[in-house]
């Protein structure tokens, strides 16, 4: 069944194809999830608890995933998972109550951590060289997938709030029987981790003793800490600064989505030629700290939609090259063990950023802020500071 890579670009349209599903998915969740947990009773708190387990448990077990793609091959590991996440999705779409809705999260985080081993998976099949290029295509994935994901739950919620999550293990289904059917194993047998007996969790995180790695997974870390924080606290900012509604903000985010796809997509292989990975990241993050400390002076809509746009390209232009250089400071061993590493700090980040994010914008209502956002904005924009400063110590 697994052939061997022949082509490398039937594979990639291939891995492209998994994670711009997988987002898919995940996209459908956002507008829908948190009406759906109220009709089951939930309290805002509960719901951002059933919104922050699927972070939490991705941060759990996407090394795992990865370190095990390492041992056994990327392909068992991506197809399992996916057959994962529609199992997941189904049961969110039939749930009769929380505590099923809280299963369904936790099964979908934990096999949502497949995104590493897809990340390994283009590591294996493209030279060093073409690295960030390839990591670009995931970050495009990513982009189309949160361009459509919200639309079409926004779509289906009007069929029942179940139909979107229907919806999306039905994607997932199909991903899988494309990863059966059609996807080549990338990691031959000589190349696999020969670790076979128990190791402690600790071994999982070997790897960031070297101070190169550790870097960088401080530097992604917290570029993604300034980015979530951003998205979450986004939509409350445009809605009380211009009065925007949310159709209008999703249109902001999905051309958010369109201008990252085009740059890590199509224009990222042709940067990394021009500039390198450390250039550009340190760029990236620059542009999104920038960015981050102009967003809460905006007083018209152009220079609001100017700004937004800085931080898409800034966000755009670090992720790709932080995770070719992470990809290239270790062996092919471990691979899917240090791409997963990369997931599970995105993970933490992900609950931290909205976290200090909401905190931040409370707080400047409940002071009367001369500027309304200042206080988050800045702490975002000095967090992105940091990450350059640490890239730039590489």
């Amino acid at each position: 069944m697994a052939r061997s890579v022949t082509d490398v670009r039937s594979p990639q349209a291939l891995i492209f194809g998994t994670v711009f599903l997988d987002l898919v998915g995940f996209g459908i969740v956002i507008p829908v999830l948190p009406l759906y947990a109220e009709r089951f009773g939930a309290s805002p708190f509960v719901v951002g608890c059933l919104l922050g387990i699927y972070s939490a448990m991705q941060c759990l077990f996407a090394p795992l995933l990865g370190r095990l793609s390492d041992r056994i091959g990327r392909r068992p590991v991506l197809l399992v998972s996916v057959i994962g996440t529609s199992a997941g999705f189904l049961l969110m779409g039939l749930a009769n109550s929380l505590w099923l809705l809280f299963l369904a999260r936790v099964i979908d985080g934990v096999t949502g951590g497949n995104i590493s081993t897809a990340q390994a998976y283009i590591a294996d099949i493209t030279p060093p060289e073409e690295r960030s290029r390839g990591m670009g295509l995931i970050g495009a994935a990513f982009g189309l997938g949160f361009i459509f994901g919200p639309a079409i739950g926004g779509l289906l919620s009007h069929v029942s709030l179940g139909a979107p999550f229907i919806f999306a293990a039905c994607l997932a289904a199909a991903n899988a029987l494309a990863i059966y059917w059609f996807l080549p194993e990338s990691l031959p047998a000589h190349r696999r981790s020969r670790t076979q007996e128990r190791v402690p969790l600790s071994a999982l995180v070997e790897p960031a003793r070297q101070r190169p790695l550790r870097i960088i997974l401080l530097a992604y870390f917290f570029t993604t800490v300034a980015f979530s924080l951003l998205t979450a606290t986004y939509g409350l900012f445009a809605e009380r600064r211009f009065g925007y509604t949310a159709a209008q903000i999703g249109y902001v985010f999905a051309g958010q989505g369109l201008l990252g796809a085009i740059i890590q997509g199509g224009l990222m292989g042709w940067l990394v030629k021009e500039l390198r990975e450390k250039k550009l990241a340190v760029t990236g993050a620059l542009t999104l700290a920038v960015s981050l400390f102009l967003l809460p002076r905006s007083t018209t809509t152009a220079f609001l939609l100017l700004v937004t746009t800085g931080m898409a390209i800034g966000h755009s232009l670090v992720l790709a090259p932080l995770s070719g250089l992470a990809s290239k400071s270790v062996n092919e061993a471990s691979q899917g063990q240090v791409l997963g590493m990369m997931q599970s700090a995105a993970s933490v980040a992900r609950i931290v950023g909205p976290v200090f994010g909401g905190w931040l914008l409370n707080y400047d209502l409940l002071h009367t802020a001369p500027v309304f956002g200042w206080t988050a904005y800045a702490f975002g924009g000095a967090v992105a500071l940091l990450a350059a400063g640490l890239v730039l110590a590489l």
